[in-house]
């Protein structure tokens, strides 16, 4: 993949550094939450518990930097579907991964750093969050003229809404349902104590809004009885499934995990899914260049994936080479989510080093995080960006970028969180400060 042309990479820094033109409105977001959750002293008390849910600052994107993405997107896309590639990942997956159950899996994300050189993808997820906050943050920015194009990447709320119902039919009927599911659960473990609990709320009342039963449960709920996955006195249909859980070992998760194999349920994002997209290992494969021409993988689609940072599995062969060259590297676990258990090869302890070489850890090539800055009680502060495309079936349903400090990105820093994506284009000519 070619590097961004400089004049479209500079403008997008520029503004990234110094537009404060357009900010998220606070006051009509929460007002827009309030009409979904429709419940006051809810909103106040999950809103007060996750104060660096939403940046105030939108981050600005580069139409170029886009493209790129999304062909990287559709190349990875392309190589899934290979024999040979999908024979390679499906050997070291959980023998519940290797059922092909039919639906492709619901929002996918594929996580990108901006860097000189580019977008790099750094880590694909099956079962992203955060898109239905992301969809209402959208329609609350404002800015400070007229003259301010606030349009991002994709739909803003209303068709996203849209774009979520046909995606949901569409799984429901790729696992060969006539009609339409009548009971949805929303599954994760104790989902009211998840950081992203109030998303899950916003899907529930869109499901309801479209005519479907739609309950939020802890998956240890769910009972597999006489054919039919069943919570409490009712049987469900579809599991929108948010567990981490991946290949549902754990014995808490065994009625999911009997109702999945017997397709009893039609259950999304799903453990096939994981094993062919979101596992680390998978890196491995779609950053080698000399495997993929040995697939065949025609040139145009190996030069977006140039775009994955070169990845090796940590094995007891290695680990000297990958330790000696650890300053450049990133750690993370093959199948770990959420940035838990990553760790900067700069930063790494020998204590933390003798845990990761005993298995179970992939080495990928460094690639910095972009930078916004964000103006915070009066003062100019810099952030790391990271930045989610949410897709199925390689088509983009929402973009969305995230705002932090760290290792990683996480929901704690002041200033930080979910931030609206923009495209760079005439904002240079009005921001005086650029």
């Amino acid at each position: 993949m070619d590097a961004l042309g400089a004049p479209a990479r500079d403008l997008s820094r520029r503004l990234n550094e110094y537009c404060f033109c357009a900010s998220v409105d606070h006051g009509r977001l929460r007002e827009a939450l309030l009409r979904e959750v429709a419940d006051e002293q809810l909103l106040a008390a999950l809103l007060d518990a996750r104060p660096h849910l939403f940046a105030s600052t939108p981050v600005f994107l580069a139409p170029r930097a886009m493209e790129d993405m999304l062909a990287t997107v559709q190349a990875i896309e392309a190589v899934a579907a290979l024999p040979a590639f999908r024979q390679a990942v499906l050997a070291w997956a959980p023998q519940i991964a290797r059922r092909e159950p039919g639906p492709l899996g619901m929002f996918m994300g594929y996580d990108f750093h901006l860097t000189d050189d580019g977008p790099r993808l750094i880590e694909i997820n099956t079962n992203a969050g955060g898109a239905f906050l992301n969809a209402t943050v959208r329609d609350a920015l404002g800015a400070c003229c007229p003259e301010v194009d606030t349009a991002g990447f994709g739909p803003g709320a209303p068709g996203f809404e849209a774009a979520f119902i046909r995606m949901l039919l569409q799984e429901w009927q790729l696992q060969g349902r006539a009609g339409e599911p009548r009971r949805i659960a929303i599954i994760d473990t104790r989902p009211e104590e998840q950081y992203l609990y109030p998303e899950f709320l916003l899907a529930r009342r869109i499901l309801a809004r479209h005519g479907f039963d739609a309950t939020i449960a802890d998956a240890r709920e769910l009972r597999y009885h006489e054919g039919r996955l069943w919570l409490g006195a009712g049987a469900v249909d579809l599991v929108y499934n948010r567990l981490v859980d991946f290949a549902f070992d754990q014995a808490e998760h065994s009625a999911l995990r009997a109702a999945y194999l017997d397709g009893a349920a039609v259950v999304t994002p799903h453990p096939h899914a994981h094993a062919l997209f979101a596992d680390k290992r998978n890196l491995t494969l779609l950053s080698d260049g000399n495997r993929l021409a040995s697939w065949a993988v025609p040139s145009e689609t190996a030069a977006a994936l140039r775009a994955v940072p070169r990845t090796e599995v940590v094995t007891a062969a290695n680990a000297q080479q990958l330790w000696d060259r650890r300053k450049a590297l990133f750690f993370k676990p093959t199948g770990g989510h959420g940035g838990k258990a990553v760790y900067r090869g700069d930063k790494l302890t020998k204590t933390v080093w003798a845990q990761i070489v005993q298995g179970g850890y992939v080495a990928q090539e460094f690639a910095a995080p972009g930078e916004r800055r964000i103006r915070l009680d009066g003062e100019l502060l810099v952030r790391k960006v990271d930045v989610r495309l949410y897709t199925y079936g390689g088509q983009l349903l929402l973009t969305a970028a995230r705002l932090y400090q760290g290792q990683t990105t996480n929901f704690r820093t002041p200033g930080g969180g979910f931030a609206p994506l923009l495209a760079a284009g005439g904002h240079a000519a009005i921001c005086a400060q650029v």
